[in-house]
């Protein structure tokens, strides 16, 4: 199991300490230090300031956000950084929800496993500069047909580092996951539980057993987002968590539409979940959070003393994550570090 560094995405502003934090990652062998966007930060800036600081950690997007930018803006900003960085770089993506892709982008949102599946085809095209790009999909056309007509198909400048750049899809839903097998390096999940390793390996086997798929099970790669806290009380240790969790099941996504509250009803929290998203959306947000039970904390993160850390963290190597996405500052980082090892 390899350990990996999520900056995540920025609140009001940079977050402190993470030029230290992304240093600790690097000098205690971390594999890979990964940046978020949402509709502030962008993830591609800070990775590249941050990563200036680095000569060995892989540096990874979780996520950048497909509507943000078209497929060969996105293949430009990959070939930029994998040069920049000696070809440490891997490119996550994924659809986010429709209430970012329409409200924040003015980006249509329908058909989202079309587009990723396009959308991943172009950049790889991009980055293999064997010919002009052409494409005639069904949500992307290179040259656009409807425009003036004077539109040519192009090949970038730019000679790729590599042919190839891994490129890693978040997903949450099955038809998802099974996507990111078939067509991906990758799959990051956010809310991963042991319990829930089953469903996901059948997800991922369908990809794997479709036509073309890129990998097999042996050599694809799950960096899961999973919160690690020490603290001798489990109960303390859940309620640095807890707020995260009511945001996220409560009041990321629409009520009718909310991919991650759906993860804790697979997961048998159907009842709390609808029960967080209703005094979320009520404006109760204290009350959200006290709504959720330690044990739905306990299922998808790894909190309390080193001991029980290090008794759970054996059910999570028999899962298919190969790598923990760990968040901190670079005391915690240690830390964790020092438990898991």
């Amino acid at each position: 199991m390899k350990l990996g560094y999520h900056i995540g995405y920025w609140s009001s502003g940079p977050p402190e300490g993470a030029l230290d934090a992304i240093r600790a990652a690097e000098e205690l062998g971390f594999d890979s230090v990964w940046t978020a966007e949402g509709y502030g930060s962008d993830a591609l800036t800070p990775l590249a300031w941050w990563g200036a600081a680095t000569s060995r950690v892989k540096l990874g997007t979780n996520i950048i956000q497909m509507s943000a930018r078209t497929p060969t803006a996105t293949a430009m900003a990959a070939m930029t950084l994998d040069h920049l960085s000696g070809g440490r770089f891997i490119l996550g993506l994924g659809a986010s929800g429709p209430q970012v892709v329409e409200g924040w982008y003015g980006q249509p949102y329908p058909r989202p496993l079309v587009r990723t599946r396009e959308y991943v085809e172009i950049v790889r095209r991009v980055v293999a500069r064997r010919e002009p790009v052409t494409f005639d999909g069904e949500q992307y056309q290179l040259p656009l047909k409807d425009g003036t007509g004077l539109g040519k198909p192009l090949k970038s400048t730019v000679h790729p580092l590599r042919p190839e750049i891994p490129i890693y899809l978040a997903a949450e839903g099955p038809k998802n996951v099974a996507l990111a097998a078939e067509i991906c390096d990758g799959w990051l999940p956010l809310f991963f539980s042991p319990k829930s390793d089953a469903f996901y390996r059948e997800a991922l086997a369908e990809g794997f057993a479709r036509p073309g798929a890129r990998h097999t099970q042996a050599d694809f790669e799950v960096a899961a987002s999973v919160p690690v806290i020490v603290h001798d009380d489990v109960e303390t240790a859940a309620g640095f968590i807890k707020p995260s969790l009511a945001l996220y099941i409560g009041g990321m996504g629409a009520k009718q539409v909310n991919f991650h509250k759906d993860v804790f009803a697979r997961l048998g929290y159907a009842d709390v979940a609808e029960k967080v998203q209703e005094l979320y959306l009520a404006g109760r947000k204290d009350e959200a959070t006290a709504a959720i039970p330690t044990s739905l904390v306990e299922d998808t993160s790894l909190i309390g003393p080193p001991e029980k850390i290090r008794a759970e963290f054996g059910a999570w190597e028999e899962t298919v994550v190969t790598t923990l996405l760990l968040r901190g500052d670079a005391g915690t980082l240690r830390r964790v570090a020092e438990v898991l090892s």
